[in-house]
């Protein structure tokens, strides 16, 4: 750190001034910003990769939230009245490092000069509950400004649980979501999809600033971007402003038109607001400036060093901080505890006014399910006719409602398909909103996504980092899909998301192969920190949820059936408890006598009926079979290594596994002898039960691959890999109709 007054530091004549009167910045900000772009350059120049130039060029944009408009205390990066802050364009990561360095989060200068090597706390991008301060995870262009949509909406629905009287600016609950976006991010479909939303939404909570500055990696945009993004916005219904720091004909950089434009983002209450801001990609770098060279490349070590000559800076110096520009931007942690205080006393208030709803935020706050909620949870008869999974899972959701506040979501315009509206709930939607069909208001609870199901995803990771509630979204497994970025994310966060996952096999039936999942639940399995979870009948569904929703440490899939399945006989000793589910696997029936197991079956979902069929077909061979429900590999793989042993014992190595859908990933549960009955290609158009049988997932089937894995048994050596039973396409799927 350099003790060189800033006084004495002197721009060069060609580079402009800022205007600043009415933000009241001085020497020291003007020295603070141009300390921020040289600290992007260092940073970047020392690694040899990264992305200097948008920090560069909106370091003032940046400062101006950190240290005049944002509200929030350094001291305590969880203080639940802060205004949250969301890099969308996360490969620009050093444009929030870098303040929350100056503001006092806890980096100091050794985590900048460490920036992207292992270990440190400044990545490349971004990454929640790594950095302190950082609210989201960013990486994938898009996701971050979808994702704070959700944010906004979380934060109307909080208000609505506890302040919902409080008029508007009043609550300790009203805080503000801001946006940086960049070029790219107004690319990606999944920020349309997410602008429409919140735009109906009616999301005055919520600021985008759109840094466009018309450079990507493949240098100028409009070799691929055209469009007039202020206009589209102002079509989806936002309050659009433009601030030019080109539209002199010089570069500058106009401060005070920015805080003006962020104060009437403010004051505009009943729609989100895009501030477009046209600047200089690098600047003001001499040579690079404007160039995709200063997007995602090191600017070198004599661009860097003209930089600091035309601010005014020792160009041999690097990571130079002068003690005045550090004491300035410290003052930060003052304001935010004086904010804290004020906050504090509003606080105290409500809590004394509402004693009931503090009681439910402590619990919210501190991540507790009440006693006895699992009282509330329905338990299915047995019955042969029996139910989809789907109904079973509307029926819980609607008996949680009354007990589970936190919990609120709905699908992206499939809700009588995917069962996921709760018995007598309101819809989240602005009052002028209501159609005929959907009555509610701002705080409501049924989510109306549309057909979005990209912004679905991104919108629940926003909802789900607000921390007090706990969201869910459903739509066709198929169209999982389209949510894979935004649930890879919710992984990588830890974030206690929950997918309703519906129609989900070749068991949907009619509406053929574009709709029927084959591939997805072997590819979402292999995304590391998401439970995929497909119960076999309705009180496994039960289970299940009830196991989601103690687990929050993690997103969760629920794959639920369109067809009916038997509700299976649990209390008649037929089958063992549904709440064994919650291990992933569990033995649901066994015919062996001690030391008589010939087989084991393993299914999952709505395959599980068809293995209690072939294990009658089994035991009338004689044979002793174990049918084991295994509805979650992820909560099993989990298990102690006894439990698992017991349920698929290492000696028994004929074994069969049994899902409509390919069988990746199944070897590691069947072993060399086992047998996988599986759906090695697309499904066709015709009923369900049609398509099993062609198809080849049959109790016959299953009891014929059973016979080959007793008999492999007895072979050495034993195959390498196995081998597997597939079902083929048959002409009625894939013949020639021309």
């Amino acid at each position: 750190m350099t003790n060189e007054p800033s006084t004495a530091a002197r721009r060069d004549r060609s580079v402009t001034s800022p205007v600043m009167e009415r933000a009241g910045w001085d020497e020291v900000d003007v020295r603070a910003v141009d300390t921020v772009r040289l600290l992007a350059a260092d940073a970047v120049q020392k690694v040899g990769n990264g992305h200097p130039g948008t920090a560069m060029s909106l370091a003032p944009l940046a400062y101006l939230l950190f240290q005049n408009v944002m509200r929030h205390d350094p001291n305590d990066d969880q203080w639940l009245g802060r205004d949250r802050f969301v890099l969308s364009c996360g490969h620009s990561s050093l444009t929030l490092y870098i303040q929350l360095y100056l503001a006092g989060y806890g980096l100091e200068l050794p985590d900048l000069e460490a920036y992207r090597t292992w270990g440190s706390a400044t990545p490349g991008h971004p990454e929640h509950r790594h950095t302190r301060g950082v609210e989201i995870t960013t990486g994938p262009l898009g996701q971050g400004m979808a994702s704070a949509v959700g944010m906004a909406m979380a934060a109307r629905r909080e208000r609505g649980l506890l302040d919902p009287d409080a008029e508007a600016g009043t609550s300790p609950f009203d805080h503000h979501v801001y946006v940086i976006a960049s070029d790219g991010d107004m690319m990606e479909g999944v920020t349309a999809e997410a602008a429409s939303l919140a735009a109906h939404q009616e999301l005055g909570n919520l600021t985008v600033f759109y840094d466009s500055n018309h450079i990507s990696i493949e240098d100028d945009t409009d070799i691929a971007f055209s469009e007039d993004v202020p206009a589209r916005y102002a079509a989806y219904g936002w309050h659009v402003q433009t601030v030019d720091w080109t539209v002199t004909g010089d570069y500058v950089e106009d401060v005070d038109a920015l805080l003006t434009a962020i104060r009437a983002a403010r004051d505009e209450t009943g729609r989100p607001s895009l501030i477009t801001l046209r600047t200089l990609i690098g600047w003001p770098a001499p040579t690079r400036q404007n160039t995709g060279k200063a997007h995602g490349s090191a600017l070198g070590e004599d661009e860097i060093a003209a930089t600091k000559k035309l601010l005014g800076f020792d160009p041999d110096a690097h990571f130079a901080v002068e003690d005045d520009v550090l004491a300035r931007t410290r003052e930060a942690s003052d304001r935010g505890r004086e904010a804290r205080a004020a906050w504090d006393d509003r606080y105290t208030d409500w809590r004394t006014a509402n004693p009931r709803r503090a009681a439910l935020l402590d619990r919210l706050q501190d991540q507790r399910l009440p006693d006895d909620w699992t009282d509330a949870l329905p338990h299915f008869p047995a019955d042969a006719k029996g139910m989809a999974t789907r109904a079973a899972s509307g029926e819980v959701l609607s008996a949680l409602a009354p007990v589970l506040p936190e919990l609120w979501g709905g699908s992206a315009d499939l809700a009588g398909s995917n069962n996921t509206t709760m018995a007598g709930e309101s819809s989240f939607v602005p009052a002028s909103r209501q159609t005929k069909g959907w009555k509610g208001g701002p705080y409501g609870r049924t989510l109306h996504f549309g057909i979005r199901e990209h912004a679905m995803g991104a919108i629940l990771n926003g909802i789900a980092l607000q921390s007090l509630t706990r969201p869910y979204g459903g739509t066709f497994l198929t169209f999982s899909d389209y949510m894979r970025p935004a649930v890879r994310r919710a992984a990588l966060m830890q974030l206690p998301a929950i997918y309703v996952w519906t129609h989900d096999s070749i068991g949907l039936g009619e509406d053929g192969p574009t709709h029927q999942p084959v591939e997805h639940l072997a590819a979402l399995r292999a995304v590391p920190g998401l439970d995929v979870v497909r119960p076999a009948d309705a009180n496994e569904t039960t289970a299940c949820w009830r196991a989601i929703l103690e687990h929050r440490d993690r997103p969760a899939g629920l794959i639920l059936s369109r067809q009916n399945l038997p509700v299976l006989d649990r209390d008649g000793g037929a089958c063992a408890p549904a709440r064994e589910a919650a291990r992933g696997g569990y033995v649901l029936t066994d015919t062996a006598k001690q030391g008589d197991l010939d087989v084991i079956l393993v299914a999952t979902g709505s395959e599980v009926h068809l293995a209690l069929d072939a294990r009658d077909l089994l035991a009338a061979d004689g044979l002793g079979v174990r049918v084991v429900s295994m509805p979650c590999r992820e909560w099993f793989a989990a298990q102690p290594q006894d439990y698992q042993d017991q349920v698929l014992p290492p000696s028994v190595c004929a074994r069969v596994s049994v899902e409509a859908a390919v069988g990746q990933g199944w070897r590691d549960v069947v072993g060399d002898a086992g047998r996988i009955v599986a759906l090695e290609h697309y499904g066709a158009s015709a009923d369900y039960e049609r398509l099993y049988t062609e198809f080849g997932i049959t109790p016959q089937a299953i009891a014929a691959a059973a016979h080959d894995s007793i008999h492999d048994t007895r072979q050495q050596p034993l195959r390498p890999g196995g081998r597997r039973q597939t079902s083929a396409p048959t002409e009625g799927r894939t013949g020639d109709r021309r």
